[in-house]
C-alpha cells in the first residue's frame, strides 16, 4: 500500500507485478529475520507473496553479521567452587541476601578455564574437588602470581590441611555444616584483603612509572641516594661535579614526587619487595 501510495503521489504507478516484487525484495530478509526469532518457517510470514526471480534475489542479497565477540562471565564478587550442586547454591542465595553477587563452578578446572579467579574479589572453594583439590588450586593460582583470597571449607579437614591453607595465604578455613555468619564475616574480610590489595597494586604501577620517566643518569643517583650516599660522595663515584649532582638529585625527587631522602628510600624499598605495600 506504501508503494502504491507513494507512485499516486508521484505520478507515475508501477505495474502491478513490479509493486509485488518490490514488497517481495524489501519483506523477505525481514520475513526471515522475524520467522528464525518465533521459530517457525520464514513461508508463513511471507505467505502469498510471489516468487522472486534467481537475478532479483542475487542483487538483494546481503551478508549475514556473525558475531566475534567472546562470551564473557558475567559480574560477581565471589566465585564458588564445590561439588555439592545444592550447597552451591545455598551459598550463591546467601551472599546474594547482603548484596554481593557470585559465580558457582561444581570444579576448579571450570573456573580457572574461565579466567574467573582473575576477575572475580574473592574465592570460596572446598578442599576436597572433582579433579584436583583445593590447595592444589591455590598453588596453581600462586603459580601464576594470581593473589585473590580464598576462603577454604571442608567437611572432613584436619589441622595439618588448615596450617597448610592459611600458611600460602588462606583468608580462613571453615568446617563443615557452616555458620552462615562465620562465612559472611571470612567473605568480608577476604573482600577488603582484596580491595587492599587492588590499591596496593595501583600505586605499585604508578611508582613504576614516575621511575621509568628518569633518565639514566638520574636512576644512577637515586641508587646511589637510597644507599646513603652525600653528594661529595656521589660526585666523586660518577666523576661529576657536586652541582650537577645536585641538579640531577633536584630533578629525581620532583620525578618521584618526593621531599625527603627518606621519603625517597622508602619507595625504593618498596619497589625491591614482591607485592611490596606501598604508603603515599
Amino acid at each position: 500500500m506504501a508503494f502504491r501510495f507513494a507512485a499516486r503521489h508521484l505520478g507515475d504507478a508501477p505495474p502491478s507485478e513490479d509493486l509485488d516484487l518490490c514488497a517481495k525484495l524489501l519483506l523477505e530478509p525481514f520475513g526471515h529475520t522475524y520467522a528464525a526469532e518465533r521459530g517457525f518457517p520464514a513461508a508463513c510470514v511471507l505467505a502469498g507473496a510471489r516468487p522472486v526471480a534467481p537475478e532479483h534475489r542475487a542483487r538483494t542479497a546481503r551478508p549475514v553479521a556473525t558475531s566475534t565477540v567472546p562470551l564473557r562471565l558475567p559480574p560477581a564478587d565471589v566465585a564458588i567452587v564445590d561439588g555439592d550442586a545444592a550447597l552451591r547454591a545455598q551459598l550463591c542465595a546467601l551472599l546474594h541476601s547482603v548484596g554481593l553477587r557470585t559465580v558457582p563452578f561444581a570444579e576448579p578446572e571450570s573456573l580457572l578455564a574461565q579466567g574467573a579467579a582473575t576477575s572475580v574479589r574473592c574465592l570460596v572453594s572446598d578442599v576436597r574437588l572433582r579433579g584436583f583439590g583445593g590447595l592444589e588450586l591455590q598453588a596453581r593460582l600462586l603459580a601464576q602470581q594470581i593473589q585473590t583470597p580464598i576462603i577454604f571449607m571442608t567437611a572432613h579437614g584436619d589441622i595439618k590441611m588448615s596450617v597448610l591453607a592459611m600458611k600460602a595465604g588462606a583468608v580462613d578455613f571453615l568446617t563443615k555444616p557452616l555458620r552462615e555468619q562465620d562465612l559472611l564475616d571470612a567473605v568480608m574480610t577476604a573482600l577488603e584483603r582484596d580491595r587492599q590489595q587492588r590499591e596496593d597494586a595501583q600505586k605499585r604501577a604508578a611508582l613504576k612509572a614516575r621511575v621509568a620517566s628518569l633518565t639514566p643518569r638520574e636512576t644512577g643517583i637515586l641508587a646511589l641516594v637510597t644507599a646513603g650516599l652525600m653528594n661529595k660522595q656521589i660526585a666523586a663515584r660518577l666523576d661529576l661535579s657536586e652541582v650537577t649532582v645536585k641538579m640531577h638529585r633536584a630533578n629525581l625527587m620532583r620525578k618521584m614526587a618526593v621531599r625527603s631522602v627518606a621519603e625517597l628510600t622508602r619507595l625504593a624499598a618498596a619497589l625491591d619487595r614482591p607485592n611490596g605495600q606501598v604508603i603515599n
